[in-house]
């Protein structure tokens, strides 16, 4: 028996001493210029900036109670729930997982085993084995077998690295669909709410102008004032009403698309208006570049390069030897009675080896190809990496520079109506005519919409600032991650 065993012996110190062997490259994430600080933001106010690694795992499943709308926290949980986009991509990831199961798999050894009971016929014409073997015999086999490819040059373990960081890949996937969805839901509830306060505002306008209609009737009927004002009170009071059918056509758009990305029907959908204004919330202004980790899209991107890497390994694997040790044992009788008997056992045990001698520059190709995509994932990864940067900043800017024009906007507002309101106390007592009232009424409404659509934009560019930041952040000099305001920490 001691025989049998030294053949072997060879193998398992080979094994042994080239267990640790990979082929794949040190991976090397691209570089992503980085500045000190956000350019949007007032200076000193933002930490350094740090290396990056994938965060994106962090919890961030409540920022959107930051606006404080009860109606929008039930959306969002009927979008968890019933949207077909998020389930596809939870189906996506399910399936990476399921992959990556596989390719470790081959980590460990395989063991089938087998079972025959024949009757066979041997051909009258083929040659004999033997003389005197009948033409009809039994066949009766038992028996097991077991194979394991030895993981010489890390062709497995590159496999199974491969497979984990696209399941990985798939999880950041999912979540970037989810925070994605979560904020075009948030984003389209801000414009339906907006549809609704602008709808508000022209209906009051519509009032005031068939008020200022009625009064111009009057004096025209008491000739006091001329037909023309009629008629531009009255194309005043049409331009409104025109004004109001549209927004009700566009806040109907909005909740058609809401009902979609909740999963129900839009024609069995619908949503109340409701003229409360949304609170703009406070995201934090110095915002470490940590937050840029937490994008999940990032990980994304540098997950799949990660896989790439691995893949060079597995293709460069294939220049060298596949050895497989290889077992059977059971047992074969041509008699039924008496079968599973020491007489008549089998066993082989032995390793196998596999080289591709010529394959005209295949497997060339196969690491060239490899290479290629290592290429194109990091090139993926760094315009993420910089479009995350251009999406913080750009939304910063805009934060800023809207909150600068609504407080323009709002004094534009008062200093309007007080003009309407001087207009028709003057149009009253006969001082001016129409034409003045109308150019009052066109600024104090327009500044009125004007304000609104400021303050809708706003609170947009808050949703897109947040989703730029991965869905949350977390306070410098702390371990945990703000979500929201007080509200939100007390779920």
């Amino acid at each position: 028996m001691k025989k049998d065993k030294k053949p072997l012996f060879p193998i398992i110190v080979l094994a042994t001493s080239l267990a640790g062997c990979s082929l794949a490259p040190e991976l090397k994430t691209p570089p992503v210029p980085t500045a000190a600080a956000y350019k949007e933001i007032p200076s000193g106010s933002a930490a350094p900036w740090i290396a990056a690694q994938p965060a994106d795992r962090l919890a961030r499943d409540a920022w959107w109670t930051l606006y404080g709308d009860a109606q929008l926290d039930g959306l969002q949980k009927e979008l968890v729930a019933n949207n077909p986009d998020l389930a596809a991509a939870l189906a996506s990831y399910q399936q990476a997982r399921s992959f990556s199961d596989q390719v470790r798999a081959g980590l460990f050894p395989s063991v089938t085993g087998s079972a025959d009971v024949e009757r066979d016929l041997q051909s009258a014409t083929a040659p004999r084995s033997g003389t005197g073997k009948p033409l009809f015999y039994d066949s009766n086999t038992v028996g097991a077998g077991a194979s394991y490819e030895l993981d010489l040059w890390g062709r497995i373990r590159n496999q199974v690295a491969s497979g984990n960081a696209q399941a990985a890949a798939a999880a950041a996937d999912l979540e970037n669909a989810r925070l994605s969805l979560i904020a075009q839901l948030v984003d389209d509830y801000i414009q339906l709410r907006g549809f609704d306060r602008d709808s508000a505002i022209l209906d009051d306008t519509v009032k005031a102008y068939r008020r200022a209609l009625e009064l111009t009737k009057q004096r025209h009927d008491g000739g006091i004032a001329p037909g023309l004002d009629v008629a531009r009170a009255q194309t005043q009071l049409d331009v409104a009403r025109s004004q109001a059918a549209q927004t009700l056509a566009q806040r109907a758009l909005m909740e058609h698309a809401i009902a979609a990305l909740v999963g129900e029907s839009a024609s069995q959908f619908s949503l109340a208006a409701q003229t409360d204004a949304i609170k703009l919330p406070q995201v934090p202004t110095g915002i470490p570049s940590t937050l840029l980790q937490r994008r999940p899209d990032v990980a994304a991107a540098q997950r799949r390069m990660q896989s790439a890497n691995a893949d060079i390994g597995v293709a460069r694997a294939a220049f060298f030897p596949s050895i497989t040790l290889n077992a059977t044992a059971g047992y074969q009788s041509s008699q039924f009675p008496n079968w599973l008997q020491a007489p008549n056992s089998f066993w082989a045990i032995g390793p196998s080896a596999l080289l591709s001698i010529f394959d005209a520059g295949k497997r060339k190709a196969q690491v060239a190809q490899a290479r290629a995509v290592l290429d194109e994932t990091s090139a993926k990864y760094r315009s993420v990496a910089l479009g995350a940067f251009q999406q913080v900043e750009d939304n910063l800017a805009l934060l800023d520079h809207y909150h600068d024009a609504a407080e323009a906007e709002n004094s534009a507002v008062a200093a309007a109506q007080r003009s309407l309101d001087f207009s028709m106390d003057r149009y009253r007592q006969g001082a001016v005519n129409y034409l003045d009232v109308v150019t009052s009424q066109t600024a104090a409404l327009q500044t009125q919409r004007d304000a609104l659509d400021l303050d809708t934009r706003q609170l947009r560019a808050s949703v897109q600032l947040i989703r730029a930041l991965g869905g949350g952040w977390e306070e410098p000099g702390t371990d945990g991650v703000v979500q929201a305001n007080a509200a939100a920490a007390g779920k």
